[in-house]
């Protein structure tokens, strides 16, 4: 019962957030790279129709820099770095929340005013299609499925860090508000739907292989966010199912260089199957540049290879325990990509008695080398760009440096694991799925796969990547795993509390809510 009065609280604090942002929501999509303002649009001209579909992509892209960090630094893999700065997101770190925290509010308005956008460039889409003839229909059709993908994907992010949210499927969401939050089960269940519907209306090939988009979402995309749904919701044989149809028809491989994967070499691979994409075009200089604030990944003090090249913020650190956990596999080529080492961070590993191999040093193969700096023992190299690869006189850390958001390799561990709990597959085994990851880390194959040995290569292979370790763990409730140096996890550190600044939105006299006693009560103890 109490759970249901927080809802209604919530629902109404929602409300007031939704309907005050959306007047500047749906009127118009931001203007760019082919982005058309709605008062500006002629629906009868279908050959204008990606418009949208490009300013959804846009909504997709654009990021605040707080919400990979805020989504990743939970799990065991990451540390929040940011010392003097930022307390409450290295309280965040150590499962100690803070309602009134910026970053959550963040997090929770960015990803919601995306799902409107995006709800509104299906509209426009709509309005095409009215007028669309022959292969334009099935165009539209394609286009709104695309959108449907990328608005699950901030659903299923949604849903993980809060567990019970909204569904939002309009840009007038007053009945969808007024219906209350759905459980995590019940979006899962939704998404799964959403992905079933899009699937026939979207292309049958890589990311890769678009040339109307390139890079952008297909059925393997859809495929992939069904089977994280399925995941949640341990539905082993739904995940085998949905990864073994990207295994089996999408032509996907691993990009050999592990080091470049994450770098300008690897963007766009067949490996990728959803990537945000960045770029200054290759212009020396102008405004036309557009890029993903990476400096918080970053380290604060380096010496770049090349000159001018900025130095980050020290907010988002591999954890001691990773790093431990890969020189004990005796791990080279993910381990040297994933950290970026400083003397300090390996004096204090020999300290805690762990033996650093030579090879490792806080200078990275592409030559920038990485200085001592307080705030953080490392820094992530899967969000470093080496300072040879920026376009000249761009000096902005990280530059133009895509995102990988879902890997080939995720998908060959989901399905791994589905099938070491019993799921059956076609295509290939769980051994195969395993050794194909391992292959390209430059280890032996292993047989007999069990689910820990799945769940180690995962720690391995995606550490400091979306919070994948962090989502594995609840999921399963190892709350052991997540209770290390001096943390300690339970159950009621899952989820997020919802942001205050939601909450203080509830208007005391609001007329839909019911004010009696219990519910007086409930928001005492919510505040």
């Amino acid at each position: 019962m109490m759970k249901r009065f927080k809802n209604l609280i919530f629902l109404s604090a929602f409300a007031v957030a939704v309907l005050g942002m959306m007047n500047s929501c749906h009127d118009k999509l931001d203007t760019r790279e082919g982005q058309l303002n709605t008062g500006d649009l002629d629906y009868t001209n279908t050959e204008d129709m990606i418009g949208p579909l490009i300013g959804a992509y846009y909504e997709f892209y654009t990021r605040g820099w707080e919400e990979p960090l805020l989504l990743g630094v939970r799990g065991d893999d990451v540390n929040a770095g940011g010392l003097g700065d930022q307390q409450p997101f290295a309280d965040t770190d150590r499962f100690n929340y803070s309602k009134d925290y910026w970053m959550y509010n963040s997090l929770w308005n960015v990803h919601y005013n995306d799902i409107i956008n995006m709800n509104t460039a299906i509209l426009q889409i709509n309005n095409y299609q009215e007028f669309a003839e022959g292969d334009n229909i099935a165009r539209a059709e394609q286009y709104k499925s695309e959108i449907m993908v990328l608005r699950a994907w901030f659903h299923l992010n949604l849903a993980r860090t809060w567990e019970d949210v909204f569904i939002i499927t309009s840009n007038q969401p007053e009945e969808e508000i007024e219906a209350g939050v759905s459980s995590k089960e019940e979006i899962m269940n939704w998404i799964i739907e959403q992905m079933d519907m899009a699937i026939p209306n979207l292309p049958d090939a890589r990311p890769n292989q678009r040339t109307d988009v390139p890079g952008g979402v297909t059925q393997y995309t859809a495929y992939a966010l069904k089977a994280m749904a399925y995941q949640e919701l341990q539905n082993y044989q739904g995940v085998a199912e949905a990864t073994g149809q990207i295994i089996t028809n999408g032509g996907f491989s691993l990009y050999q260089d592990f080091y470049q994967l994450f770098k300008k070499p690897g963007e766009l691979s067949d490996e990728s199957i959803l990537e945000m994409q960045y770029s200054d075009y290759g212009s020396e200089t102008g405004d036309d540049a557009f890029y993903h604030l990476y400096a918080p990944f970053g380290p604060q003090n380096w010496t770049p290879a090349r000159e001018n090249a900025s130095s980050g913020w020290g907010f988002y650190e591999p954890s001691m325990k990773w790093i431990e956990f890969m020189i004990d596999r005796g791990e080279e080529v993910r381990l040297e990509t994933s950290v970026l080492f400083t003397n300090r961070g390996i004096a204090e590993l020999e300290a805690n008695g762990v033996d650093v191999p030579d090879n490792f040093d806080n200078t990275t193969p592409s030559g920038d080398i990485i200085n001592d700096y307080a705030r953080a023992y490392f820094a992530s190299g899967k969000h470093y760009l080496p300072s040879i690869q920026l376009t000249d006189q761009r000096n902005q850390y990280g530059a133009g440096k895509n995102m990988l958001v879902i890997r080939y390799s995720e998908i060959l561990l989901m399905y791994a694991e589905a099938l070491a709990r019993g799921a059956s597959g076609t295509g290939m085994s769980a051994d195969q799925a395993v050794n194909m990851v391992r292959e390209r880390a430059g280890l032996n194959p292993i047989s007999g796969v069990t689910v820990e040995d799945v769940l180690d290569e995962k720690f391995a292979e995606l550490a400091m990547e979306w919070g994948i370790r962090y989502y594995d763990m609840i999921r399963l409730d190892n709350y052991s795993e997540l209770s290390y140096d001096g943390r300690t996890f339970s159950a009621a550190d899952e989820f997020l509390p919802y942001p205050q600044a939601q909450v203080d939105a509830l208007p005391l006299n609001a007329t839909s809510v019911n004010t009696d006693t219990a519910l007086n009560e409930a928001l005492l103890n919510l505040n």
